[in-house]
């Protein structure tokens, strides 16, 4: 057989170019969608426990469902295998408890597809109607990728005042999911969850020492989370050798974060879109000035007041976090608050127990202490204003308006005082008594934090 010319090579490429960009393409079945958005009810009703749910049809793979003409769904002969899907995406990944004990698997009670504008999951009536409704006509002529499913689960409960708590593990669903889940209490209003990826077990009505427990552990692995508080911690640890010259320098940061945590949780703290990039890059700042300060060797007298205007800073930043996870608090808002606070100071002590001796072994036997303290503040420096600059730069981005000046900002202006009050006198307090300690325990207070020889 003879070769093909040179000729014929181009002719073929050219076709099979042709082929590749003219032709129509589908799109894959199994493709994982980048957003979902999970719309949801939870509702205790006599003997039974009622879960509507609505997900995009995308994100049940693994399903080839029949379609006619340009890419139509055709609804009459996807209804069995939209209920398999359903079952095996969704009911089979939520686990509902009772009083701290599971329940059955949820059933499959209806499901059908829905309009991507429909508007029947703005209530829990008007969703289960449109569920036990029956299906679209068979004639509807609607893309396999716009259309919604909507699911009706039922499980048995012993009692609709019961606590109920639930695993909804939708992640899977897509690269990022989000789950809007609405909680519909016998007698008692309608409570909202957000929440991205899997939260773990939502107690839907917890109570004080659950919601307690809940925001102590969240606190306690914020803190062995957050790698720039990890640091900054470390700043202050690396040049005490003794624990009880850290507590001021602790107390002080504590007590500065928790005002600003408090304050706001209460929703003190700006709403505007450049104030989270400003936050990030001032606790980077905290990281590079007390590193610097290490190197140069600092007092306690100074440190103490450092620690606590800087804790103001990363209170703020605690905050990020909080807001998020306060919608797991229930009715125990200040518990809730306190707990995480609670869990911050239980990581920190974590943190500063372990560094410490650490620390003392290291300087004593592999680097003599004052070169130690140097060489790891120079790399904490050199950590931190990578991360200034960078985090600047996102604050850049960000354009800041001048506010209205009208009532609102008056009571935003009046808020903002008495927080500065309420902080001033904090410090007044807290120098007071460092300045009592420093009379009573002088070798406590009173010493270097590093030797200059």
């Amino acid at each position: 057989m003879s070769r093909p010319s040179a000729r014929e090579l181009r002719r073929t490429a050219a076709v099979v170019v042709a082929l590749v960009l003219f032709l129509p393409s589908w799109p894959e079945a199994h493709e994982i969608p980048a957003d979902v958005t999970v719309q949801a009810f939870v509702k205790p009703e006599g003997d039974r426990l009622r879960f509507l749910v609505r997900v995009p049809l995308d994100a049940m793979r693994d399903y080839d469902f029949p379609l006619q003409g340009p890419g139509y769904l055709d609804l009459e002969a996807s209804e069995p295998l939209i209920r398999e899907a359903a079952q095996r995406w969704i009911g089979d990944y939520v686990t509902f408890y009772e009083d701290g004990r599971q329940l059955p698997a949820v059933e499959l009670v209806a499901a059908r597809i829905s309009a991507p504008g429909d508007r029947a999951f703005a209530s829990f009536e008007a969703a289960l109607g449109q569920v036990r409704g029956g299906s679209l006509p068979p004639r509807t002529q609607l893309y396999w990728q716009q259309a919604v499913v909507d699911v009706l689960f039922e499980t048995p409960i012993a009692a609709e005042s019961a606590e109920i708590s639930v695993d909804p593990r939708m992640a899977h669903l897509g690269l990022r999911t989000i789950t809007v889940l609405r909680f519909l209490p016998s007698g008692g209003a309608e409570r909202v969850f957000q929440y991205t990826g899997d939260p773990g077990v939502v107690r839907l009505d917890p109570r004080w020492h659950q919601a307690a427990l809940r925001f102590v552990a969240l606190g306690f692995e914020h803190i062995l989370d957050g790698v720039d508080h990890l640091l900054f911690l470390l700043c202050l640890v690396v040049p005490f050798r003794s624990v009880r010259a850290l507590v001021p320098v602790v107390t002080a940061f504590t007590v500065a974060h928790s005002i600003t945590l408090i304050a706001s949780a209460l929703g003190l703290a700006p709403d505007a879109l450049w104030f989270p990039p400003l936050i990030e890059t001032l606790i980077a700042a905290s990281i590079v000035f007390m590193a610097f300060e290490n190197i140069l060797g600092a007092r306690l007298h100074r440190r103490w007041a450092i620690a606590f205007g800087f804790g103001l800073v990363h209170g703020f930043g605690f905050s990020f976090v909080l807001s998020e996870s306060l919608q797991f608090a229930g009715a125990h808002l200040a518990t809730s608050l306190l707990a995480f606070n609670v869990g911050v100071e239980l990581g920190q002590l974590f943190v500063l127990l372990l560094a410490a001796p650490l620390l003392e072994l290291l300087f004593r036997k592999v680097i003599p202490e004052v070169m130690g303290v140097i060489a790891i503040s120079a790399v904490l420096a050199h950590t931190g204003w990578h991360w200034m600059t960078e985090r600047g730069g996102e604050l850049l981005q960000h354009e800041v308006t001048v506010p209205a000046l009208d009532a609102a900002f008056v009571a935003t202006l009046l808020r903002w005082a008495m927080l500065a009050l309420i902080v001033t006198g904090a410090a007044w307090l807290l120098r007071g008594a460092i300045g009592w300690a420093s009379t009573r325990f002088p070798g406590a207070t009173s010493a270097p934090v590093r030797d200059a020889t």
